[in-house]
């Protein structure tokens, strides 16, 4: 039928109604009104639908007192959904309904804002169970009295499908079984009661054409379907939103359901304790809900072995005990919103394709999950608290190297610690190789580190440090040996005006120069010589310490023989430590023969530094400048000393 054919069949039809109004020569008092939506389907095939909604009247006709009329167009109906049933308009609503025999073309029928009694709906029940109608949706049932038993009669029915939603109760004393016998003998393959305060459901007394039973949102417990044996043939059972508590109950529940294969049971009160309670699930069981409950991770102990969809989201997990029984089956976990602090492995899961671990408290997960996972294809693991160190940057090759297989990336993946990276993709955080591998950041240490010590032992070996250490603990010891062995002479008291160090090979030029020109004549010089003036039994060391505190100053006779003398090395590293100690001008160089810088050797660093920055005495080749050479030295360590007891300036015979 065309388009516009079906136009001239609708306004036929408003003409009818304007007609019968206008034969009456009355007007028409509406006492009740019944909205109906009428589908049209033109042709058989269903394309070119047409929906038309119109007001479903019944009239109240003077001539025709208690006579009601009513319009609808009974062939070409397919789906109609009326409101608004009371008891008033109930009776309408069956003659209405027993039009639709089997065979008609109505196949759906809903009924919204009910309010009839208990009596009234089976009546409204049992027509509907004998006409063409296959799917019935009742919605917003209320003033449910006068519940009792009634004889159903389930025979010759077309039903495939019963909804019912939000039924309130109104009854306060009746029999559960007179209720719930009804739906529970239903002969037809799907049944929902949903958001009724349902407290339970008998048992089918035979066996069951139920293949889908849905009761969402009631106050349903752990007794439902306790050792029923009826429902073989159902597959599908949604008990999200009731009031379960034990898991292994449920399970004993399933265990005689030999069709079952999907089991929601999310958003209850689930737990298992890991007791020593076994879990007996239905063998046909494959995808099971147990989203929104209180269970912990005992539960792996009690999951139906050939589950292959499972989903434990929103408990109290925190990991995934290793020991878990295996589920060879299992291809999809969901175990987002838990405590999970770590990625699980696939010991017990050879055969998992997807795992989501969103929403957990994983901060670096493991980089070797796709190692031991190789069959997963989908990891979902975003709006975790990541934390951007180096154990992450593996996880994020890890996702270079995935293919895509983590879902969400980049935007789900985010840093959550450090303060200062929160917000940063895990795509854009980088830390250098060095930084992160220790094994690399250990062997570069520890080359450094022989760099290090080998450049401090050259320098050591070339400054001669070691010596200098020597020397300084010797001087250092020398001095407290020296306080305790005289506490009562705090100060030394100046016994020469000069400590002579010279090297051996020099000595005569200091006994037939340096001496007899400064020892005698007008104001004679005192001056300190190892040879007459160190002690015996005292050691060197001791010996020069001891001479250079007792003289005011220390000459130092420079020549390539001095450089090359151990013992010239300690007097002069011994004065030049007076010099800084006592903050004195206490030494005079005198260069006895010109020194080449390639002859000093490299721990002569000092001497270096003295004759690059004092003046020293050059001793003159010609005898006319020796006069002022002298006059100048006798003038450097020129001094009145003071008297010592006993023998004068510690004099030798």
């Amino acid at each position: 039928m065309t388009e516009d054919m079906q136009s001239l069949r609708t306004f036929f039809l408003y003409k009818c109604l304007f007609a019968l109004t206008f034969w009456n020569h009355v007007s028409l008092s509406v006492e009740n009104e019944l909205f109906m939506s009428v589908s049209n389907h033109f042709p058989e095939d269903g394309s070119n639908k047409k929906i038309r909604s119109l007001p479903l009247l019944y009239t109240n006709s003077h001539h025709h007192k208690d006579h009601f009329d009513w319009i609808v167009i009974e062939n070409t109906t397919e789906s109609l959904s009326l409101s608004e049933i009371t008891n008033d308009n109930a009776k309408k609503l069956v003659a209405l309904l027993s039009n639709f025999k089997q065979g008609s073309r109505l196949q759906n029928l809903t009924l919204t804002n009910v309010s009839v009694d208990w009596s009234v709906l089976i009546d409204i029940f049992q027509t509907v169970w004998h006409s063409s109608i296959e799917y019935f949706t009742i919605n917003s049932v209320t003033q449910l009295a006068d519940i009792k038993s009634y004889d159903f009669n389930y025979s010759g029915t077309s039903m495939k499908s019963l909804t019912v939603k939000k039924v309130l109760i109104t009854a306060l004393y009746f029999s559960q079984d007179d209720l719930y016998k009804i739906f529970a003998d239903m002969n037809i393959a799907a049944l929902a009661i949903a958001d009724s305060e349902m407290i339970h459901m008998l048992c089918p007394s035979s066996d069951s054409p139920f293949r889908y039973l849905n009761f969402l949102k009631n106050d349903l417990t752990d007794f439902l379907f306790q050792k029923c044996d009826k429902l073989n043939q159902l597959e599908t059972l949604i008990l999200q939103r009731n009031k379960f508590e034990s898991l292994p109950k449920v399970s004993f529940m399933t265990s005689h359901m030999k069709s079952l294969s999907y089991l929601d049971m999310s958003s209850n009160l689930l737990r298992h304790d890991g007791a020593d309670v076994r879990c007996h699930w239905a063998e046909s069981l494959r995808e099971l809900d147990l989203s929104s409950n209180q269970l912990t991770d005992a539960v792996f102990e009690c999951l139906p072995v050939n589950i292959q969809k499972l989903s434990l989201q929103n408990n109290q997990l925190t990991s995934v005990p290793s020991a878990v029984a295996e589920l060879q089956s299992l291809t999809e976990l969901n175990l987002a919103s838990n405590r999970l602090a770590d990625l699980p492995g696939c010991g017990g899961f050879p055969s998992l394709e997807l795992l989501n671990v969103e929403m957990n408290s994983i901060l670096t997960p493991s980089a070797d999950f796709f190692q031991s996972c190789p069959r997963v294809r989908e990891l979902r693991g975003g709006h975790n608290p990541f934390k951007c160190s180096c154990e992450l940057q593996a996880f994020v090759r890890l996702e270079r190297q995935s293919g895509g297989k983590l879902w969400g990336w980049p935007a789900a993946y985010t840093c959550e610690y450090p303060e200062e990276l929160r917000g940063t993709r895990l795509r854009d955080f980088h830390l250098s190789e060095l930084a992160c591998n220790t094994l690399l950041l250990l062997v570069t240490a520890l080359l450094l580190t022989l760099v290090l010590v080998a450049a401090v032992a050259f320098l050591c070996i070339y400054l001669d440090v070691p010596w200098y250490a020597r020397m300084t603990w010797q001087w250092t010891q020398t001095k407290r040996r020296a306080r305790q062995s005289r506490p009562e002479e705090r100060e030394s008291v100046l016994q020469f005006h000069a400590f002579v160090s010279y090297s051996e090979r020099d000595s005569a030029w200091v006994k037939n120069e340096l001496i007899p020109n400064l020892e005698k004549g007008e104001g004679c010089v005192q001056l300190c010589q190892h040879e007459r003036n160190f002690i015996p039994g005292k050691s060197i060391v001791e010996n020069i310490i001891d001479c250079i505190e007792k003289s005011y100053k220390s000459i130092f006779v420079l020549s390539p023989n001095f450089v090359q003398s151990e013992w010239c090395h300690y007097e002069l590293y011994f004065a030049h430590h007076k010099l800084f100690s006592e903050n004195s001008d206490s030494l005079i160089l005198i260069l006895l023969e010109p020194i080449p810088q390639y002859l000093i050797p490299a721990r002569y660093h000092k001497l270096k530094a003295l004759m690059a920055k004092r003046t020293y005495l050059e001793w003159p080749k010609e005898r006319s400048k020796r006069a002022l050479f002298w006059a100048n030295l006798r003038a450097a360590v020129s001094i009145n000393l003071p008297m010592a007891d006993g023998n004068r300036y510690g004099e030798t015979d």
